[in-house]
């Protein structure tokens, strides 16, 4: 994603956390969004370690200062992972930060040594993964189908799929859809802002169920709102909030449709503990490649292909609405491992009693599809009107749209949840307990594939799913 397309998006991750600066890299480049001024390392010893050698490096480097190079958080804690001060964050603009930049460089050799990292970006794990959503939702027909439709599957709470969704919460009249009898959870906090207009990414967790219950009634599905904060959240509290989420005991599966970039082939320092610890547990995770068009690893999508954690994880990446090829946002490449439908699925969303001032943003998926040259657009909820190419926004107040039940929505945060519910579908049509052996028998024995990249790749397609019309290339 070029950076000048970048500057004008990143201001969404900002204004969702609004306490902590941010930059984007590596070095300007718009890969991903990190915290300025702060590393991460594992807590203990390493921390240490980290600590002085940063600090040895500053005071031997001419324009870094070692004055700032601290603790800046827990020395311990279930993430496994400790918050290192190494500049100050108030300096600079949303650049690369020198001072970041400058800690990773001090570990280097040390780490060479060592055989892996030490040190590590505090990175925003987030729904909208290029600082854009892929898509916004619109509103569906009132008396339209859903899309998949519901499975003919009985409910049986004794044999029933646990599955647990990390992610914006549930809207507060979620209980209205039908198929979501089943479902619990936290609340969306706010759904609306001051002046009364739909926050972003409001209904991502109650669309997400949904779309779960409708391939598989046979689940009982818990969301939470972990990323209730637009979707977005920092790498260095999202382990911890995964430790969280899992508390009340390890799900059969985790869907998970929120990731990040971070220019490496290792992971996120912030969440190995939790992925070892999921290696100990039956839980699958099932976990969305990405929005941004990228072959990048997408973390923790891209777990699955680390042999050590192959086992326990299924990346999803989106195929477009014919289900014949990948859809043009989708991050794809040989660490995922399926795709599934992702655009114009129609799920539960609810109504809000009344019209609610809206903003449509251009989305990825109207520039791939119709034409643009940029990517994405993003723009205040204040404004409307469409974005030219010199992104200038029209003045007036937001449109007024009724939400009464569905919605239809495109993305990879939704091909992910179609998979998660194929596989708790096979595991009660196969009376299975244990969901990764459902996911390995589900690709096995899958019979589609759809095309991405000029490559054939494992198509997961819910037999209530309907292609729906492609737009122009």
């Amino acid at each position: 994603m070029a950076p000048q397309r970048f500057h004008e998006q990143f201001d969404q991750i900002q204004r969702s956390l609004p306490d902590v600066p941010l930059a984007m890299g590596p070095d300007d480049s718009a890969e991903f969004i990190y915290e300025k001024g702060v590393v991460l390392a594992r807590d203990g010893e390493e921390a240490q370690v980290v600590e002085d050698a940063v600090r040895t490096h500053f005071t031997a480097t001419e324009g870094l200062v070692p004055d700032h190079v601290r603790r800046a958080g827990p020395q311990a804690n279930r993430s496994g992972i400790t918050r290192i001060r190494v500049g100050d964050p108030g300096e600079g603009g949303r650049a690369a930060d020198h001072a970041v930049a400058g800690a990773l460089r001090a570990l280097r050799e040390t780490e060479g040594r060592a055989g892996r990292r030490l040190v590590s970006r505090n990175h925003v794990v987030s729904i909208a993964v290029n600082a854009c959503p892929g898509d916004e939702p619109v509103p569906a027909p009132r008396t339209g189908p859903a899309n998949p439709g519901a499975a003919g599957t009985a409910y049986d709470p004794a044999r029933a799929v646990g599955v647990l969704v990390v992610d914006t919460g549930l809207t507060h009249d979620y209980r209205s859809y039908p198929l979501l009898a089943h479902t619990e959870g936290d609340l969306q906090v706010t759904e609306t802002d001051e002046d009364g207009v739909l926050r972003q990414y409001v209904g991502h967790g109650t669309f997400i169920a949904g779309l779960v219950a409708a391939v598989a009634p046979n689940t009982d599905v818990t969301v939470r709102g972990t990323l209730n904060d637009a979707g977005a959240i920092l790498e260095s509290e999202f382990g911890e909030r995964l430790f969280d989420a899992v508390e009340d005991g390890w799900p059969d599966i985790l869907s998970l449709s929120a990731g990040t970039s971070n220019g490496r082939v290792d992971g996120l320092l912030g969440v190995a503990a939790f992925m070892d610890e999921l290696r100990a547990h039956h839980t699958l995770l099932v976990a969305a490649a990405g929005n941004n068009a990228s072959a990048a690893p997408f973390w923790p999508a891209a777990y699955a292909a680390l042999p050590e954690h192959a086992d326990a994880v299924l990346s999803v990446g989106a195929l477009r609405g014919d289900g014949a090829f990948g859809a043009c946002f989708s991050n794809h490449g040989p660490w995922v491992k399926a795709y599934a439908p992702g655009e114009r699925l129609v799920s539960a969303f609810t109504g809000f009693g009344a019209p609610v001032p809206y903003v449509y943003q251009h989305s990825t998926y109207e520039a791939c599809r119709y034409g643009f040259s940029y990517a994405c657009t993003c723009r205040s909820p204040r404004h409307t009107g469409v974005l030219s190419e010199a992104r200038q926004a029209a003045p007036g107040k937001p449109d007024q749209v009724m939400f009464e039940g569905l919605a239809s929505w495109s993305g990879t945060s939704f091909a992910t949840p179609l998979a998660a519910g194929l596989v708790a579908a096979h595991m009660t049509a196969n009376q299975l307990t244990d969901p990764r052996a459902a996911a390995r028998q589900l690709l096995a024995g899958n019979a589609e594939f759809a095309e991405v990249r000029g490559v054939g790749v494992p198509a997961l397609l819910p037999p209530t799913w309907r292609p729906v019309p492609v737009g122009p290339a």
